[in-house]
């Protein structure tokens, strides 16, 4: 028989989440090369406009993070999915473990890696005006950003991946729990995204994108994302602990 005191509890968690970053480094190198990949993509910038006339023609490009969040939001959502499956779900046997101290490893790994996406992620926004400088030769024009304007850019950027991994954490367990779910999820996506809109003056998908991303209370944001990531996360860890040992 088996027991864990709460002390116990705190330890095997410590050690599952130490093991999976290792375990899972190779995590950590893919968001390197998906970074990358943003990168080239958004040194074509943003956004552009211009103007001529006989004498001069100018262009003009913005240039931002919103490509390279993007693809670690994508990435999270992929780790998350991945860290689901049997082979990484067995190697917590190697512990004394149980359902739960098993998710909170899982769900504190996927905190560490949404805030190293969200950390590279905003910084690659300057490493991307300065290749547009050097290899490109644009003139930059920016301001400065304060320091408490960067911390909050690398929190909200973090707290999407994490909304990301968390969508990624619940469609990982539906799957887990019935094949079925491998269908049907996708077949649901691509339904949502093709929803029809034709007695709705606004699409439920705009509705969405408002409520999470066109927020300007910092706090009310933070309320939102954290609530959704606990019910996601939630619902995942309930699934789970009504599987079977080694299902």
């Amino acid at each position: 028989m088996m027991s864990l005191t709460s002390a116990n509890m705190n330890v095997v968690v410590k050690r599952q989440y130490l093991f999976k970053l290792k375990a899972n480094i190779d995590a950590f190198s893919s968001l390197i090369g998906i970074q990358v990949i943003a990168l080239l993509f958004s040194l074509g910038g943003m956004g552009m406009s211009g103007s001529s006339s006989s004498y001069f023609t100018l262009t003009v490009r913005s240039y931002s993070a919103d490509v390279v969040l993007a693809f670690t939001m994508i990435w999270g959502l992929v780790t998350a999915i991945t860290i689901t499956t049997r082979p990484y779900r067995n190697f917590d046997f190697t512990f004394v473990t149980n359902r739960l101290t098993s998710n909170l490893s899982n769900v504190l790994f996927l905190v560490t890696a949404s805030l190293l996406g969200g950390v590279t992620s905003i910084l690659s926004g300057y490493l991307v005006r300065v290749a547009g400088y050097f290899f490109l030769g644009h003139t930059l024009y920016s301001s400065e950003m304060a320091v408490g304007e960067l911390i909050i850019g690398i929190i909200a950027a973090s707290l999407y991946i994490l909304t990301a991994s968390s969508i990624g954490y619940l469609f990982g367990t539906l799957a887990q729990v019935s094949k079925a779910f491998i269908i049907v999820i996708p077949a649901l996506l691509i339904g949502f995204l093709f929803l029809d809109i034709s007695f709705n003056p606004m699409p439920i998908q705009q509705e969405i994108y408002q409520f999470y991303f066109i927020e300007s209370s910092f706090i009310l944001f933070l309320i939102k994302i954290l609530l959704t990531t606990a019910i996601l996360f939630g619902t995942s860890s309930i699934l789970f602990n009504r599987m079977g040992v080694r299902q």
